[in-house]
């Protein structure tokens, strides 16, 4: 007796591990694919994406700090030199859109373009319909770490950048698996320890608040291995 009670356990085993398995099968199959983001999804990723982060502008704005980046570099070589921003901010991107043509085609450096277009348009809108009396540099600092990681994040994830540092840091990301918040937050080291020269050191402090808030949220929130659209 206790012999056909052991070979019937064991029967009863192989047949709930052959339900198993196939159930798993099963899931596996109907697992939903990556899909392709829409022209449609793409639009209204770039107008949310650009309309974050001009509002992260306009906090930094108010509370007189400024941001990392090559606007970041830009902003402190018109100090440094005289050279005004907008000449320093175009001469500077240049050799980025380069790498963006070569590197990740035109489809992507188009989507860049039309996403700096949209931060140029929502940053002469904004302060029309927006403003503030005051706002406390600290706070200001964390809001605009905060809207800007949002909105980059949007950007990213559409296939598109704010240009410079940006586009290397998604091409890296792509290609060698360095996450994009990592890189940008190195250069933006870069740009604040040149700031210390000419700017005054707690608008460094606090505007390095918000950088580090940006980029820790790029490069916790922007992962290939978990967000299967594309």
């Amino acid at each position: 007796m206790p012999l056909l009670h052991i070979s019937h356990a064991r029967r009863s085993m192989d047949s709930f591990k052959s339900v198993l398995q196939s159930a798993t099968m099963v899931s596996f199959l109907e697992s939903p694919s990556p899909e392709q983001h829409s022209y449609f999804d793409d639009f209204q990723g770039l107008i949310v994406g650009t309309l974050l982060v001009a509002l992260s502008v306009q906090f930094l704005q108010t509370a007189e700090l400024f941001t990392g980046q090559i606007a970041g570099l830009s902003l402190v070589g018109e100090r440094a030199t005289g050279v005004s921003f907008g000449s320093l901010f175009f001469v500077l991107n240049l050799p980025f859109y380069i790498i963006a043509l070569l590197r990740m085609g035109w489809f992507f450096t188009a989507k860049t373009f039309v996403a700096v277009a949209m931060l140029t348009f929502w940053s002469f809108l904004l302060p029309q319909f927006l403003g503030f009396d005051s706002l406390d540099r600290l706070l200001g600092g964390v809001l605009a770490g905060v809207t800007a990681g949002a909105g980059l994040i949007v950007l990213f994830r559409h296939g598109a950048t704010l240009g410079g540092v940006g586009i290397v840091a998604v091409w890296l990301q792509d290609t060698k698996g360095i996450k994009a918040g990592w890189v940008q937050l190195g250069f933006d080291l870069l740009v604040f320890a040149l700031a210390l020269s000419f700017f005054d050191i707690q608008a460094v402090v606090f505007s390095l608040i918000g950088a580090a808030i940006t980029n820790v949220m790029i490069a916790t929130n922007h992962r290939r291995d978990r967000y299967i659209a594309h």
